[in-house]
């Protein structure tokens, strides 16, 4: 748990069973924070940079950095990151609220919260249905944003306080939404333990998370970062719920951000077979032991080499090369690979808040996404990757012109 007014903390115990057999199976060096974007190209400005170490616990099989930063650091100062850019999350999302709509019968008389709202984008989906709902979220932007587009936000980090607070006010939901933040809490007992606290007897807990077979399959590795604490497997999901009398008796795959879960979390249990046969398959591929995470390590250093001989071959025939998408997962591959300014020429970003600022660390600057077609690189390195589809389709003129996409992962391929 995180040490109050602490910069970070290297945890010594698994952050999910309190275990001590932590295994560290990836050492990805001092990294500095994805999401912290510098204004300044001022090499002498001092950076933020923490350990980013990955490990797996023997004891309930939660695969976890081991360095905690300041969640006050990393999401409530000037955070970047507004769902509402993406075309493709803002379908899916409003897919998944018209299906919860239907399947849950809910209307005005129905309560649903969302933990980590962000921008609104997906609540507005309920509002617009005429079932209240409320958002909460650490960071002021994004908060902003919302409550602008008529999203109550509550600005704080859930826990199991407010949880017990909004109890007391007779708060308590049908559905709560958790996208995308389950790994990014450093509490993850008390925030469980929250959910817990705020559902209804008859409710559903719906958390969506990245799933650690495809990250690790795939190579994924720029998936990890100081905001990811945890990658999750649905042996590990399933031991952290039951511990807080929840029981996970749904769940679904999703080819987003790389292949994720989607959790269907209730206080009754009956789960279902979509759980049972996947604790199975995890079993049968040794996802719940260590030795499947062994090798994960010199993959990652072969893709990393890949991608660099890659990068120096095209720029050293005469080749202009940008990049797109001045994502978290973009900064963990520019810094781990020694990709700098002598290789990219500039990222380019549809989200407002991030162009004229600079990639962590590298120091290259974000542009918007006008620039391509201004400055017509020869290859664009898709740093978003998991929006490559989306990607391709606005860049089709970009393509016409004869520009190609260089995708990293998981094996270095022009297209």
């Amino acid at each position: 748990m995180m040490i109050a007014g602490a910069a970070s903390v290297t945890e010594q115990v698994c952050r999910s069973c309190g275990g001590s057999h932590i295994d560290t199976f990836l050492k990805l060096g001092t990294t500095p924070l994805a999401d912290r974007l510098p204004v300044s190209v001022d090499d002498d400005q001092e950076e933020p940079a923490f350990p980013l170490n990955v490990a797996f616990c023997c004891d309930c099989s939660l695969v976890q950095i081991t360095e905690t930063v300041n969640p006050r650091i990393l999401f409530a100062d000037a955070y970047p990151y507004y769902s509402s850019f993406s075309q493709a999350l803002l379908r899916h999302s409003r897919d998944n609220a018209r299906d919860l709509i239907e399947r849950r019968n809910l209307d005005a008389n129905s309560f649903v919260v969302e933990l980590a709202s962000n921008d609104g984008y997906l609540l507005k989906n309920y509002v617009e249905a005429g079932i209240p709902v409320l958002g909460i979220d650490p960071a002021e932007g994004p908060a902003a944003a919302a409550e602008k587009i008529g999203v109550p936000t509550r600005l704080a980090f859930f826990s199991r306080e407010l949880a017990e607070k909004l109890r007391q006010q007779e708060m308590r939901a049908d559905v709560i939404h958790a996208n995308n933040v389950l790994a990014h809490v450093a509490d993850t007992n008390g925030f469980v333990a929250g959910i817990a606290r705020l559902l209804k007897d008859d409710g559903v807990a719906v958390i969506e998370a990245p799933y650690v077979e495809p990250m690790i399959d795939h190579c994924e590795f720029d998936t990890i970062y100081h905001e990811h604490l945890c990658y999750f497997s649905v042996t590990a999901l399933d031991k952290l719920f039951r511990r807080h009398g929840l029981y996970l008796n749904e769940v679904k795959h999703l080819s987003i951000h790389g292949g994720s879960l989607r959790l269907y979390v209730e206080m009754r249990e009956h789960v279902g077979a979509s759980v049972t046969n996947q604790i199975a398959h995890e079993r049968a591929r040794g996802i719940d032991a260590i030795d499947y995470y062994l090798d994960f390590s010199a993959t990652v250093d072969k893709l990393k080499v890949e991608l660099s001989t890659l990068l120096h071959r095209l720029k050293a025939s005469g080749a202009s090369i940008a990049a797109y998408g001045a994502a978290a997962k973009g900064a963990t591959l520019i810094n781990t690979v020694g990709i700098g300014r002598d290789l990219i020429d500039f990222v380019v970003d549809r989200n407002i808040h991030k162009q004229g600022k600079h990639m962590p660390g590298q120091k290259i600057p974000i542009r918007s996404t006008e620039a391509l077609l201004e400055a017509q690189p020869d290859y664009v390195l898709v740093l978003a990757w998991n929006f490559l589809d989306e990607i391709m389709e606005q860049q089709a003129e970009y393509r016409a012109r004869g520009g190609k996409f260089i995708v990293p992962v998981p094996n270095p391929r022009i297209v």
